[in-house]
């Protein structure tokens, strides 16, 4: 069975979702998307879609920015999103994309009289950083000031800073790239928040280091205090504090919770993956594939049974 998108306004195979060349989201970047994670649990035959309806506000909020006006509500993108999963049918992890777009076929930079739609599509995607522990370079590139683009949306055109930094990462030999914000501290990896493990606490940057505001940091953080007792401290990082850290990891809706063995080649603890992201990344695989029943409210069960 082919995969299906949902794409102005009815499901259609995704081969034949197809905008024209004069759509001014693909000319300008002005669009916004998420990353939302459906998990294929082989015991229950059931595909759980994480923090659903999460993403969607994410979403709402970055339309907002970018004067998108959206054509469903947040509960009727949900109930479009399990739809869409239903018919495509996987039998595997999957990634869903939704995307606002302004998709007037129009030239000329602006975000006003124009006018607005939304689709979304899922394909079958593992692991998006396919290691144990993942090499890390510090990129030359910086994460952009809120009032540049602000980064706590995912607007499409703000990820060409991103796309910078992954190439001249994997250029270098690394496998991830951590940018620093315009004032020198530790922000982000291209597609990643970080965190550290110093003293026993998490330490993660703040909101205003020209993050985003992940949904994978924020379940990792309730993890971390609701089952290990850890506290986290969202503060500056200066960049020194990465080579001295006890661990650091990665977390993203694509790359779920990764642990970094070296950053510029420089061993981070032992190298290989501390115990705190060991524990962290088990409980959060638990979680995202409905296997914990204390968390299954993050869960949005795609096939019906």
């Amino acid at each position: 069975m082919p995969p299906f998108a949902y794409f102005q306004k009815k499901f259609v195979p995704l081969a034949e979702a197809k905008i024209s060349v004069m759509t001014h989201s693909l000319h300008y970047g002005t669009a916004v998307f998420e990353g939302i994670r459906g998990n294929w649990n082989s015991e229950q035959e059931q595909i759980y879609i994480f923090r659903l309806k999460e993403h969607y506000k994410r979403l709402e909020d970055g339309c907002r920015l970018l004067r998108i006006k959206l054509p469903h509500s947040i509960d009727e993108l949900c109930r479009i999103t399990v739809e869409l999963v239903r018919k495509c049918s996987f039998r595997e992890d999957i990634y869903i994309r939704p995307l606002a777009y302004k998709s007037s076929e129009a030239l000329g930079v602006r975000l006003h009289d124009l006018e607005d739609d939304f689709l979304v599509f899922a394909i079958p995607w593992g692991r998006y950083l396919d290691m144990d522990a993942c090499r890390c370079g510090i990129s030359s590139w910086r994460r952009p000031a809120d009032n540049v683009i602000p980064p706590s949306a995912k607007i499409t055109g703000l990820y060409v800073n991103n796309a910078f930094t992954k190439t001249e990462a994997m250029d270098k030999g690394f496998d991830e790239g951590i940018m620093l914000s315009p004032a020198g501290y530790v922000s982000e990896g291209s597609g990643e928040n970080i965190f550290l493990v110093i003293d026993g606490k998490l330490v993660t940057p703040p909101v205003n280091n020209s993050i985003l505001v992940g949904i994978t940091r924020d379940t990792v953080i309730k993890l971390a205090k609701n089952e290990l007792g850890i506290e986290t401290i969202e503060r500056p990082i200066d960049l020194a504090e990465l080579y001295t850290a006890d661990e650091c990891f990665l977390t993203g809706t694509a790359a779920h919770v990764t642990p970094i063995a070296e950053i510029e080649n420089r061993k981070i603890g032992n190298g290989k993956v501390g115990e705190v992201a060991g524990s962290l990344q088990k409980l959060y695989f638990e979680v995202i594939k409905g296997d914990n029943p204390r968390y299954i409210g993050w869960c949005t069960p795609a096939y019906e049974k």
